[in-house]
């Protein structure tokens, strides 16, 4: 025990535009692209040494789980399987306990899972005094998530934690992030005329990735695809420009275009909560994430916010205050008293 508690924080992430056009097959034989950005809701790992050869976790959203480190590397069963992957990636034979939480719900549609993961091997890095860089910690967090483990889904959701504030994300061989230089004016604006709501309906985002990758293996929605990442670029592109009112009416053809990519998209509840806020004076909107449930959100005329909200709160939304989030992950330790 060396009297310390090492902890990380990695934020949760909006996809405003080009999200799926990361999933492969298509990110790799045609090219992704995505317009995404970073909020004040976090994931946050604790790792406290215990100075015995055994792992205790306590989950908020999954629970507790122990395990001895001394028996080899530990199998990946679906139960804690992203605490399991990294420490099986570093190693770690010298005992800990973990505290995991995460300000968004399973399923939210915020990339919860891939934030976690950052989180975790961020946290897994300042206690082993490991360095790298934000590319290869976005790298590894993919490979243990996506490939190690068999989570399906795309590839924005590691780097968006990593690297954090607006992004946008190519994607093909290599990953590209760039980021997105807006004035603040534009930022303040755009923070104004947002609205972000929990629709509930957490979703399974494997079922539905699933789905729209068998219809891209049938050619069924590959004009979709291709026009949502052209789409990502033209919404970065206002967003540089400060032209908000543009960006607004980009998502909402894009939300169009996304509905194409499976049929588990959205649903009854979801086109309710969209056409009602269309109708109120939201510019755009789209479900976050796959789809399906989960968050909401909404790009507004600035005087028309509060009715939009009004609205959407009779259909059952919960409108949830949020600010941008500049700052990717960060790691720190701090005496355990």
């Amino acid at each position: 025990m060396d009297g310390m508690h090492y902890r990380a924080r990695a934020p949760l992430r909006i996809g405003l535009a080009g999200g799926g056009t990361d999933v492969d097959p298509y990110a790799t034989k045609r090219g992704g692209a995505v317009f995404n950005t970073t909020i004040n809701r976090y994931a946050y790992c604790t790792i406290t040494p215990t100075g015995d050869h055994s792992m205790s976790v306590h989950s908020t959203d999954y629970g507790k789980y122990e395990a001895p480190l001394d028996g080899g590397p530990l199998t990946l069963d679906g139960n804690m399987d992203l605490i399991k992957a990294v420490t099986n990636h570093f190693g770690v034979t010298d005992g800990f306990r973990m505290f995991l939480q995460s300000e968004a719900p399973p399923g939210s549609g915020l990339g919860g899972s891939s934030t976690v993961i950052v989180s975790i091997i961020a946290a897994m890095c300042e206690w082993q005094d490991i360095r790298l860089t934000g590319k290869e910690m976005a790298q590894l967090a993919y490979k243990l998530e996506r490939e190690d483990i068999g989570l399906k889904g795309g590839k924005q959701d590691q780097y968006a934690a990593v690297f954090g504030g607006f992004n946008f994300m190519t994607f093909g061989d290599t990953v590209n992030v760039n980021r997105v230089r807006m004035m603040d004016d534009t930022v303040n604006e755009l923070q104004y005329c947002s609205l972000l709501c929990y629709i509930g309906h957490t979703r399974e985002s494997a079922a539905i990735i699933e789905s729209q990758v068998e219809k891209f293996n049938k050619g069924q929605n590959e004009e979709a695809l291709d026009r949502t990442k052209e789409l990502a670029k033209s919404i970065a592109v206002a967003m540089e420009r400060g032209d908000i009112r543009t960006a607004g009416k980009i998502l909402d053809e894009s939300w169009i275009y996304k509905k194409q990519f499976s049929s588990k998209v959205t649903n009854p509840t979801i086109d309710k909560m969209y056409d009602t806020a269309k109708e109120a004076g939201a510019l755009g909107g789209k479900v976050s994430g796959a789809g399906g449930g989960g968050f909401m959100y909404f790009l507004c005329e600035y005087d028309r916010k509060y009715y939009v909200a009004k609205e959407l709160g009779k259909l059952g939304a919960k409108v949830t205050d949020f600010m941008f989030e500049p700052k990717g992950v960060i790691s720190w330790r701090y005496p355990n008293d």
